[in-house]
């Protein structure tokens, strides 16, 4: 079986493999920076499992909806794929049922994953031009309240980068320990 995933994933999804031994999934990624132009993503999966389909038996799409407006799950449907269920991997990774009961009490609430940690100024600060213009932060963060940081791992280095990345942006702190959520019980289903 082939996975297709989100760059973003892809030490996620390699580490789940193997510390359960899922031998049988083969992994393949696109670029993580997807996430910066979602109007892509769904061309993107798309291509990727026209390439691969003849290939596999079955290929897993590892993306939620991640701002496709529903198109990524229509090309899903109509390609025979399934995918895993979510708006975004924020969702996914605290457990969709839990992040959707939060979710209107957290409407001013920015999240980082492990990767979006390690990757702060490469996602978040360069292509919203905070490193130019700093003063921007007051303009796109201007409701944010809190940044919520999902730990996918128990890194002490992780949780002080994103301690970090809160007071950059000046926002209020929360570590909520979510290791890999509703990826793992969906990857565990294949």
């Amino acid at each position: 079986m082939l996975v297709i995933a989100c760059g973003a994933l892809a030490r996620e999804i390699i580490d789940l493999k193997s510390a359960n031994g899922w031998t049988h999934l083969d992994l393949t990624c696109l670029p993580a920076n997807l996430h910066l132009h979602p109007e892509k993503i769904t061309a993107a999966v798309r291509a990727c499992v026209e390439k691969h389909d003849h290939q596999y038996q079955s290929i897993f799409v590892a993306y939620a909806d991640c701002g496709t407006g529903g198109l990524l799950k229509k090309a899903c449907d109509e390609l025979g794929v399934n995918m895993i269920a979510g708006p975004h991997c924020y969702s996914f990774f605290e457990g969709n049922d839990r992040f959707n009961k939060n979710a209107e009490d957290e409407i001013a609430t920015f999240y980082l994953t492990d990767f979006l940690v390690r990757q702060f100024d490469a996602f978040v600060i360069k292509p919203m031009g905070l490193d130019r213009h700093p003063e921007l932060r007051d303009v796109y963060f201007a409701h944010y309240e809190k940044l919520v940081y999902q730990a996918q791992t128990d890194d002490p280095a992780l949780t002080s980068k994103a301690r970090r990345c809160a007071e950059v942006l000046g926002m209020d702190f929360e570590r909520r320990y979510t290791g890999y959520g509703d990826l793992k019980t969906a990857l565990a289903s294949l």
